[in-house]
This record gives C-alpha cells, sequence and structure tokens, in this order.
C-alpha cells in the first residue's frame, strides 16, 4: 500500500495518482493546473461576454445643475449606447458628496453601481475628520474623464469690470463680498479659498446644496462672486447674468475668448483644474473594469466626443487606470496642504 497522501476527489486521473514515480507526479499536477486555469478563464469570459446584462446607476454624488451633473449624464449616456444597456443617473448629493460616495463604498462590487467623482474626491480624506468610506482603498478606478478651467464671475450689479477692480474692491471692503459654492469642501469652495489666500483679500462664504442654486442666486445679486468651472458658469455668463472676469490656467478659453487670464489680469499662479473621473467598488472583477475602461478610452477618443466637449469648455484628459490612481494620489497631496494651511473644515 503507498504511503503518499491521495490528491482532491474530482482532480483529473493523473493528479490523484498514487504513482510513485516523480515524473508521473508532475504530470499530474500540471494537469490539474492547466484545469482550474481553463475553469477561471472561462467564467471570466463568460462574465465579460455578459457585461451589461441589465441597468447600470451612476452616482453622482452632488445635487443637479453643476458640472458634475453635465459630465455624468454625459459619460453615462454614451455608456449606454456604446454597451447597449441603460446608464441611470442617480443625484446622490450632500455632506461634500460623502453621502452618495459611502453609498457606492457599499454597493455590490459587481459593476452595476459606478461612482462618478471630482476635485472634492481627493480633499474630503482631509476637509473630514472621519469618513464612512477609504477614498483610496474602498474603490477601483476605471478613468479620468475630462478637465476644466475655472472662471472668476461676478454679479454684473457689482462696480467692477476686470478681476485687479474685484480685488481692489474686496480689499476695500473686507468680508463684505459673498461668494458662493455648493457646498462645504466642494470644488468651488477650494478653489474660491486658493482665489482670495492669492489675492489677498477676504470674502463670506455662503453654501448651497448645489451649483444651479448657487449660480442663480449670484445672477440675481443675493450673492456677488462665483468661482468655479467655466462649464458650469457658461450659459449665465452667455446670458448676462453673470460677468466674467478672469479664467484660470495659462490660455483664454475658446468660448469666451475676450475674458483674460488670471495671469494676464496680474494674479499669476492660479491655475486651478477642476476633473472628472469614473469609479467602482473595490472588487469588481477586472473584467468589468477593463470592459468601462477600454470603452470610455474609445469614446473619449472620438472626434466628435471632443468637439462636444470643448464646446462645453471642458478637455478630454483621459486617463486608464493606473495613472489616473497616481493622479489622484497627487491631487489628495495638493489639496491637502492647501485646507492645513487654511485651516478649511467641514465638519
Amino acid at each position: 500500500m503507498s504511503t503518499h497522501p491521495t490528491h482532491l476527489a474530482g482532480a483529473p486521473a493523473a493528479a490523484r495518482a498514487t504513482d510513485t514515480n516523480p515524473l508521473t507526479r508532475l504530470l499530474g499536477a500540471a494537469l490539474l493546473g492547466l484545469s482550474l486555469t481553463a475553469g477561471v478563464t472561462a467564467t471570466s469570459t463568460a462574465h465579460a461576454q455578459s457585461y451589461p446584462n441589465r441597468p447600470v446607476r451612476v452616482v453622482i454624488p452632488f445635487a443637479p445643475g453643476g458640472s458634475n451633473d453635465i459630465v455624468g449624464r454625459f459619460i453615462s449616456d454614451e455608456l449606454g449606447k456604446k454597451l447597449g444597456q441603460t446608464f441611470v443617473v442617480d443625484n446622490r448629493g450632500g455632506a461634500g458628496g460623502t453621502i452618495g460616495t459611502d453609498l457606492v463604498a457599499k454597493a455590490p462590487a459587481d459593476g452595476y453601481t459606478l461612482l462618478l467623482i471630482s476635485t472634492p474626491h481627493t480633499a474630503n480624506s482631509t476637509l473630514y475628520k472621519k469618513l464612512p468610506y477609504r477614498p483610496a482603498q474602498d474603490f477601483a478606478p476605471i478613468g479620468r474623464i475630462a478637465t476644466a478651467s475655472q472662471v472668476i464671475s461676478v454679479y454684473p450689479g457689482l462696480p467692477v469690470k476686470s478681476l485687479p477692480e474685484l480685488i481692489a474692491y474686496a480689499k476695500a471692503n473686507p468680508g463684505k463680498l459673498n461668494y458662493v459654492s455648493s457646498g462645504i469642501g466642494s470644488s468651488q469652495h477650494l478653489v474660491t479659498e486658493m482665489f482670495a489666500s492669492q489675492a489677498g483679500i477676504q470674502m463670506t462664504h455662503v453654501p448651497y446644496k448645489g451649483a444651479g442654486a448657487a449660480l442663480a442666486d449670484v445672477s440675481a445679486g443675493h450673492a456677488q462672486v462665483s468661482v468655479g468651472t467655466v462649464l458650469q458658469a457658461l450659459p449665465h455668463i452667455k446670458g448676462d447674468r453673470l460677468r466674467a472676469l478672469a479664467v484660470s490656467g495659462g490660455n483664454r478659453q475658446a468660448v469666451i475668448p475676450d475674458v483674460p487670464t488670471a495671469a494676464e489680469s496680474g494674479l499669476k499662479g492660479f491655475e486651478p483644474d477642476n476633473w472628472w473621473g469614473l469609479l467602482a467598488p473595490a472588487g469588481t472583477p477586472p473584467d468589468v473594469v477593463n470592459t468601462l475602461t477600454k470603452t470610455m478610452g474609445e469614446i473619449l477618443a472620438r472626434p466628435d466626443t471632443i468637439k462636444k466637449l470643448e464646446a462645453e469648455s471642458a478637455t478630454v484628459a483621459y486617463q486608464a487606470p493606473a495613472d489616473f490612481s497616481k493622479f489622484m494620489d497627487s491631487e489628495t497631496t495638493k489639496w491637502a496642504a492647501l485646507i492645513r494651511k487654511l485651516n478649511i473644515q467641514a465638519d
């Protein structure tokens, strides 16, 4: 009787053999490995071919009407067309985006609940003392979508016609100008604090539940200053409900070519871009992530997509998961430094 232990029941006969010949045992182990690998590959391939076979929910952790909503609905619609399923947008605003983000972090990791993120996702780990999720560990990156410049705008009734005039007015009236944002910790909040710090001025923050309501109140004169993406402010600027004074970055924007850059107006170094990307819950099958990443890359490479986003003053800035992950790490470091310097708190 052999003294060698038998292998698992159900394994190939060669793997169960009790032959003491080392070559026989080696061959049996190889056959077992091939059998298991074939099974995993077949399951993965079947999953990839079947995804998606029902509607996919895309959570936007902010209220409707802002740039997150515009970009989120655009990419959801395009993914739905390309993959032959409905991608349903679900706005879950509140607490600087943390409510909707937590919902996705705790959702099944099956590819049927995704998260549209922007700048606040990388700032919230510093803004909030305790989050119900881990921004870097609880999500699988799918890719970055686009970026957009910021525009400094004011209520048209305010007696300023340029950025230097706004800065001079604010210095003469410290704390009397109200600036709006879509909430504490939102990209509007952070970039406006960056602007105020670099310009050496003091303004009063008035947070809203969404960018739509915030911009409407500046247009009506209930607040005076807005610093946010050109994407969300453009309809108000074109409708003469906001007066654009300057844009961030090194170049003017084609959609508002007469508006100078902040550097041209004397404020050098004000170059924050907003950006958007897509995440899935951590543990989502790699083949599902790959399907979404590949499809999104194909969409963003199309000339019509580039042209459409440029018309909205956004720039395609696709990044695959590895590069997007590194980018988010760098953004987390950047915003942490500003938040700590200015002692901005969300709790």
